[in-house]
């Protein structure tokens, strides 16, 4: 970095730095739209002040649940000048799953966009949880601020933006300065919600400073320019949205062009029209492009450089968007949420053999290691698990001692719990996964969550929840169900039931009927063998 790094280790102080240095260059493009780094700031600021006026102080937790807009970045820009943790909520999580992270954090507010995607955000936060009074307990004094402006004279809890905003005019702006400088690098700016294989949501605690100086290190190496225009796809809610995009942006003198829903025409238009020069994203983003038969339609000449991850890579995806699309730069990295979304990435540089068939190095500060079940540290180029340690491992999880030390151990190696090998070089290859979380679309999804859920329909007396390959999202959810005696549900009906209690895509494609369920000696359900196609008494469906 060009400035003191030390000395912008905050969010708060980070924007104040950006916004001094690139005043008057584009922050934000959001349609119609538009946000300098000065603008930027100053609403940021703005947002600061009504915080405080609602309460709000350092330390406090504040939900942001809503899409990625310009509004999602100046609210959550505002909540850190105001000394807020921020706790993003994934937009697919319906009510229970939001109250119930919100209640955990005891969240002095939440910030939503109502009715995206149809869904109505407000009143599913405020519906009561008669049948949970540790949540409804927690609850009883969340404020509500509609970002879309919604407000409700039934309830003061309940108020629009500019409701919102207007109360901060009571506040000094001073005051707002004074708090965005009060933060300090060790402070949390983020409690990111992540499945676990226990199926309870885990809240990884993400500090400033640490967080920070990794995606320095990120966007320099990934060769990242001041005026390139990033188009970020990825969720604000996301490590991959939040941290190597939002924040990336801003560190170094990007304009941020968020996308609130993926579209493959809608994401090629904006391309054409923006100029966008910088994309990061699942591998499912790339193949919906590569696969449009619109692409030839639209000038996608302004791309330069890309990115993806998640836990296994297809090679040939990587082969045919170098080849395919007009990246100049098109890398793969590696990283979890908790080591803050990157542990290894890719090089400038790097031979086309290395970007398709591995992960990348570690970033500086960074240790990886490949070890045995006995913890033993393995020869070059032979799988184990993947262990990784640095400033970029989460302290912990949110009030949570004991998964946090089955996670991280005393000498500060995360598990990953996903398999690889290293070469000569240091390049990581991960190869499979050790734990039965599975992803769909770029999205993590504990089998135990939703095998929890489905356990609650009336039909099933038994079931087990995979991971199958689907083409698009690379691995979708299926339900191995055993049928409770004197009970009839189809298929469809379970899938049905099953999305009304949960995100859209935690929810099974497929159900398979069974007689029974593959099991060990000690009477634990075999998951390879549904993997692998184990024989089964199968019951119609």
């Amino acid at each position: 970095m060009e400035t003191d790094q030390a000395a912008t280790r905050t969010v708060p102080r980070m924007l104040l730095d950006r916004a001094e240095r690139y005043a008057d260059r584009l922050a934000v493009i959001d349609g119609e739209t538009t946000l300098t780094y000065r603008g930027l700031l100053d609403a940021a600021l703005e947002t600061a002040r009504a915080a405080i006026a609602l309460g709000i102080r350092r330390g406090d937790r504040v939900g942001i649940w809503a899409p990625n807009t310009h509004r999602w970045v100046v609210a959550s820009l505002g909540l850190h000048c105001a000394g807020a943790t921020v706790v993003p909520l994934n937009t697919r999580y319906r009510g229970r799953e939001a109250r119930e992270i919100l209640a955990r954090v005891r969240a002095r507010a939440v910030f939503v966009d109502d009715g995206f995607l149809g869904y109505g955000y407000a009143s599913a936060v405020r519906r009561r949880d008669e049948d949970d009074d540790v949540i409804e307990a927690a609850l009883t004094d969340l404020i509500v601020v509609d970002m879309l402006d919604g407000a409700s004279e039934d309830d003061p809890r309940l108020m629009g933006w500019g409701d919102f905003l207007a109360g901060g005019a009571a506040v000094p702006a001073g005051a707002a300065t004074e708090a965005a400088l009060a933060v300090e690098p060790g402070d949390l700016s983020e409690i990111i919600f992540t499945s676990g294989t226990t199926g309870a949501a885990k809240g990884v605690m993400i500090p400033h400073g640490p967080c920070l100086d990794l995606y320095a290190d990120y966007g320099r190496i990934w060769g990242l320019r001041p005026g390139d225009r990033y188009l970020v796809s990825l969720p604000f809610f996301h490590t991959g949205g939040n941290k190597a995009g939002l924040i990336t942006c801003l560190m170094h003198g990007l304009t941020i062009v968020p996308l609130a829903v993926f579209d493959p025409v809608e994401v090629m238009r904006i391309v054409e029209s923006c100029r966008i020069s910088v994309m990061n994203g699942p591998p499912t983003v790339y193949y919906s492009l590569l696969e449009s038969p619109e692409r030839h339609s639209y000038d996608l000449g302004s791309l330069r450089v890309a990115a993806t991850g998640a836990a296994v890579v297809p090679v040939a995806l990587v082969e045919r968007a170098r080849s395919e699309l007009p990246f100049e730069h098109f890398i793969t990295a590696y990283g979890m949420t908790e080591c803050f979304g990157t542990a290894t990435m890719c090089r400038q540089g790097d031979s086309a053999e290395v970007i398709a068939r591995s992960n990348g190095r570690a970033l500086p500060g960074v240790e990886l290691r490949v070890v045995d079940p006995e913890g033993c540290d393995l020869p070059t180029g032979e799988p184990g698990e993947v262990l990784i340690r640095g400033s970029n491992v989460t302290p912990g999880y949110w009030e949570d001692p004991e998964s946090t030390a089955e996670a991280i151990d005393a000498g500060g190696w995360l598990r990953s719990g996903d398999v690889g090998t290293l070469d000569a070089d240091g390049n990581l290859k991960i190869t499979d996964r050790i734990k039965d979380l599975f992803f769909v679309g770029g999205f993590n999804v504990s089998p135990a969550e939703v095998e929890q859920v489905l356990a609650r329909h009336p039909a099933i007396s038994e079931l087990a929840v995979i991971g199958v390959p689907d083409e698009r999202l690379g691995e979708v959810p299926k339900a191995y169900v055993v049928p409770r005696a004197g009970v009839e549900a189809s298929a469809d009906e379970i899938i049905a039931w099953a999305r009304e209690r949960l995100a859209n895509f935690k929810v099974p494609r497929t159900v398979e009927f069974v007689g029974t369920l593959p099991r060990n000696a000690s009477g634990k359900i075999l998951k390879r063998d549904l993997r692998g196609g184990a024989p089964r008494r199968h019951q119609g469906v």
